[in-house]
């Protein structure tokens, strides 16, 4: 199985765990990463450009986006989480290669931490999981 994953530098101390819940999951079900499957982009809208990239190469059964889209105080994170997830889907569907949605969207920094932690709550581990089951859908 071959996995690419495209992670949001911006709020790096989420993503990087988001990252670390994925790897960790897709390291125990025999998934080999190399670096250059791992592309960090500078924010969560600059997602749906680099999977569309790493749709295009042709390498990868399923790919990964992860991102934390943190609510500040004005309503400028629903306009991006709009746009990626839009952006993200159409890469998806265009492709045909399957992505896995691991953008978070809380309202609090406390909540965002409680979902990129180590434990069965990290998000990056569901997301791993997901993209694993759409890779076997699409590619048995």
């Amino acid at each position: 199985m071959r996995i690419g994953i495209a992670v949001s530098r911006y709020n790096e101390n989420i993503t990087r765990g988001l990252l670390e819940g994925a790897s960790a999951l897709l390291a125990r079900r025999g998934v080999k990463l190399r670096p250059k499957d791992t592309v960090w982009v500078p924010g969560a809208f600059e997602l749906p450009a680099a999977v569309l990239g790493l749709a295009k190469s042709g390498r990868y059964d399923a790919i990964l986006a992860l991102g934390c889209i943190l609510k500040g105080e004005t309503s400028h994170n629903h306009y991006i989480a709009q746009a990626v997830a839009q952006g993200l889907m159409r890469v998806m569907l265009d492709s045909g290669v399957p992505v896995a949605f691991g953008v978070l969207t809380p309202d609090t920094l406390a909540q965002a931490k409680a979902r990129c932690g180590k434990g069965t709550s990290n998000k990056g581990t569901e997301c791993a999981e997901a993209a694993l089951e759409m890779a076997a859908l699409f590619h048995g």
